[in-house]
């Protein structure tokens, strides 16, 4: 296993380390009764190289110079010691050592890739090297990360078993499966579902992958996400090996970005959940959900028809891909727009998506009315700091300075106030809307609905 030369440290992305694996490894990885055989002879050969080489120095009169070079051998393996930088199959990647005593620690600590190779394990060192040298990579190709979710994110999917007879005309209009480019609507029987593609995911797809290197990362088993990256990517243009399941998941019901071989400084994040990014909300941008299915209407609460219930879609041009790939294009040249002879391997993508963040709302100043349950801290509450992140002024009391009031209820005090002083009454459900689409939304388009003031009395 002579892997020192073609080392992740060597490969410029995860689907070159892939391939070279698959070469390397050549051998099936699912057979198990031979792994033993296997790891063996691998040991086994490791040894005999040496041999060659100590007998290859031996003297023809087979004087004591051979003692020497042995001794002079011995001493250099002892200065190259091998550091263990990764694993395959418990056989160390470099140097073909079986894990023991002295090699436990670093493999129990090293991290699982198992989307690129079922029996890959890296270190820290090795992934902060590999990580490096893929981004002064990507940074000379001007481009940077994006990890993408699939559920509500860039599709929706039902079991046929839970469509509801108002979505039973789908059944009739699904799309070929012998040329997936061309739809948007499969049904796919080994798995007995229905998959919608969200609308512009093609062309944000294509758009994107100008820009950024991009993963799937669903919670979602990995044949699920297989089939789904299949349906998105017939062509394996955008994603290859770089498809995430739940099962490379370092954490219990968590996403991570310690299984994606890029910088935390160059990736963003579209995911339409942010409790399950709890260690990097500051890479996340948060997606609208895409309910086309009356199951997944359900599945959040909703007691409305869904988008397929109602024959209708998201918009193609103004939906939220479209809005969101608007955003990222504003991020991606925000990055690289930087003065002649800066170090972009030192800039942070976090801080230009708070940046970008901060314009939505800046120059609105906000008081909430009967939004936060009574005795709340508001400055905890989600909306008060959604809308702090988007740039606005939250304040607890109304004064002239104010400019919007976000209530439910247009009968309380600081709402009538707003009234009689000609200031904006919204819906909590504005601030909700800029925060998906990255974009002051009209305030008339958010009135506080009667019929739920009533409800909420």
């Amino acid at each position: 296993m002579s892997l020192a030369t073609d080392s992740p440290v060597h490969s410029s992305s995860s689907d070159d380390f892939a391939a070279f694996l698959d070469t390397e490894l050549a051998s099936n990885p699912d057979t198990s009764s031979d792994q033993e055989d296997e790891d063996e002879d691998e040991i086994e050969r490791i040894k005999r190289q040496k041999v060659e080489v100590s007998e290859s120095i031996k003297d023809p009169e087979g004087s004591t110079l051979h003692l020497a070079a042995e001794q002079s051998l011995e001493a250099s393996v002892e200065r190259d010691l091998c550091a263990h930088p990764g694993f395959i199959r418990g056989l160390c990647m470099i140097c073909g050592q079986k894990v023991d005593d002295t090699a436990v620690l670093k493999y129990d600590t090293a991290v699982a890739l198992k989307y690129i190779h079922k029996d890959l394990r890296l270190g820290n060192d090795e992934m902060v090297r590999l990580r490096n040298r893929d981004l002064k990579n990507l940074l000379r190709h001007k481009k940077l990360y994006l990890v993408l979710d699939l559920d509500h994110t860039l599709l929706n999917s039902t079991r046929l078993l839970d469509i509801t007879p108002d979505e039973e005309y789908l059944k009739s209009q699904t799309d070929s499966l012998q040329d997936i480019s061309r739809g948007s609507l499969f049904r796919l029987d080994s798995m007995h579902m229905l998959t919608k593609l969200r609308p512009f995911v093609r062309t944000f797809l294509k758009e994107a992958s100008n820009l950024f290197e991009m993963y799937i990362y669903t919670m979602g088993e990995r044949a699920y996400a297989l089939e789904m990256a299949n349906l998105l990517d017939p062509g394996k243009v955008y994603f290859n090996s770089r498809v995430i399941a739940q099962d490379d998941c370092t954490q219990r019901h968590q996403k991570g970005l310690d299984v994606v071989l890029g910088q935390e400084s160059a990736v963003l994040i579209l995911d339409d959940t942010e409790p399950v990014w709890a260690m990097h909300k500051e890479n996340l941008i948060l997606m609208e959900r895409y309910n086309f299915f009356g199951s997944s209407c359900r599945q959040f609460g909703f007691r409305c028809k869904s988008l397929s219930e109602l024959k209708s879609d998201e918009s193609e041009t103004d939906g939220a891909l479209a809005y969101i790939l608007k955003v990222l294009k504003q991020i991606h040249s925000i990055f690289f727009d930087s003065e002649p002879g800066a170090n972009l391997a030192d800039k942070d993508v976090r801080q230009v998506i708070k940046t970008v963040r901060k314009e939505v709302l800046k120059g609105c100043t906000i008081v909430f009315s009967r939004v936060f349950p009574t005795k709340f801290q508001a400055q905890n509450h989600y909306l008060r700091k959604m809308a702090e992140n988007l740039g606005a002024i939250c304040l607890t009391e109304v004064d002239p300075s104010v400019t919007h009031v976000v209530s439910i209820d247009t009968g309380t005090k600081k709402s009538r106030w707003a009234v009689k002083g000609k200031k904006f009454v919204i819906h909590p459900r504005w601030i909700e809307a800029a925060n998906y689409f990255w974009q002051k939304q009209p305030e008339e388009d958010f009135p506080i609905n009667q019929t739920e003031k009533m409800e909420n009395q």
